[in-house]
């Protein structure tokens, strides 16, 4: 059988545009890596505990949240999809867990997690809550919003409370008795202290106060890629789990353990336990050893590893030495730090440890982490 097209100056105009469209062309089929350094004892895995699919409010199936997950460069995922929620009912038959069950199957070959959650879905207060490691789905499906929670924590679920101030002016979230009374049973295991680009200082500070996980997540309801481009500064957010390995049952260990922090777009919040392992870990001094004679100038290369820039602030200045006040460390290049010694006295190997802060590794709100850069130096 033979094809005829017919082309004509206008039909070549309108393919000359589509040509031209962003995205129009189809992507590579390709992994991005987002670095983060496994600290000592465990291995550290990129996770979203929160995500929707067309079997609740959102507008993917769910095999499309694993081929997102893989492409980002995460080790698991959640789907979360509303129980109360289900505008697509008449299209998408309303069935717990069946999500979740659609996106294993795709996931076991592309070596990503799926972790079966659902979304506890209600007014102000308690507001939402996200139940994962479920067995049962169906059985939060209850009309007293404790009954749907003890349910799930009698499945051995991990529960955080969702985007707590996202109904309050100014997303200023306030503390409900009924939060209380969850965590006073032992129904509250962590808070959603960033959810897509919005951060809430009030949670992150609960959470260190209470002995609460810190979680954040995307939330995503449409395709990830019409919120994130996957730059530095514009990931989708994601909950870093520093595990014993790499199963389902390890991420839950790890998650009641509150070993945990968050990246979202240019900060990382958590514990200064984890935080500084993980930046030391994140760079390297490419020139380990810096010559310097006398006062001259020299500098020290640093390769910033991470997916996000660090800019560090040095104070106190080491004594003998000059140095700036701050440096930026891009992400994904190396940095040159300036270095000038200004005493002729000094002579042999030393290594100069430069106290700094971190302004956007945050160990709680406004408060950010303090550590130290080492440098290696021979001076002649």
């Amino acid at each position: 059988m033979k094809l005829f097209f017919c082309t004509t100056k206008a039909t070549l105009t309108v393919l000359s545009l589509l040509l031209l469209v962003p995205g129009i062309q189809a992507q590579p089929r390709a992994r991005a890596q987002v670095f983060f350094p496994d600290l000592p004892g465990y291995v550290t895995l990129r996770c979203d505990f929160h995500t929707h699919t067309v079997f609740s409010d959102g507008t993917v199936w769910p095999t499309v949240r694993v081929e997102e997950a893989w492409r980002n460069g995460l080790d698991a995922i959640a789907i979360s999809d509303h129980i109360e929620y289900t505008p697509h009912k008449s299209d998408i038959p309303v069935n717990y867990g069946r999500s979740s069950e659609i996106a294993r199957a795709a996931a076991e070959p592309l070596g990503i997690l799926v972790i079966r959650g659902a979304e506890i879905t209600r007014g102000e207060p308690p507001g939402h809550l996200n139940a994962i490691f479920l067995t049962n789905t169906a059985a939060l499906d209850q009309k007293d919003y404790r009954v749907a929670i003890k349910n799930a924590v009698d499945q051995g679920a991990f529960l955080f409370w969702n985007h707590p101030g996202w109904k309050q002016p100014g997303r200023k979230a306030v503390w409900y008795a009924e939060q209380g009374e969850f965590l006073a049973n032992g129904w509250l295991h962590g808070i959603e202290v960033l959810n897509g680009t919005d951060y809430e200082a009030g949670p992150h500070q609960w959470c260190i106060e209470k002995k609460l996980a810190l979680v954040g997540n995307s939330d995503v309801h449409g395709p990830i890629s019409f919120e994130y481009s996957g730059a530095p500064g514009d990931h989708r957010p994601m909950t870093l789990v520093f595990a014993r390995g790499r199963t389902e049952q390890d991420i839950r260990e790890a998650l009641f353990a509150r070993r945990t922090v968050i990246f979202g777009g240019a900060n990382i919040y958590g514990a200064a336990e984890f935080l500084e392992p993980l930046f030391a870990g994140s760079i390297q001094i490419v020139e380990p050893m810096a010559q310097v004679r006398g006062k001259a100038r020299t500098s020290v290369q640093i390769l910033n590893r991470a997916p996000l820039d660090f800019l560090l602030e040095f104070s106190p200045k080491p004594g003998g030495w000059e140095i700036p006040s701050a440096l930026l460390l891009p992400s994904g290049k190396v940095a040159s730090l300036p270095l000038r010694c200004l005493s002729d006295s000094a002579s042999g190997d030393l290594e100069l440890n430069l106290p700094c802060s971190v302004s956007n590794l945050l160990t709680a709100p406004d408060k950010p982490l303090k550590t130290t850069v080492a440098v290696k130096m021979k001076t002649r």
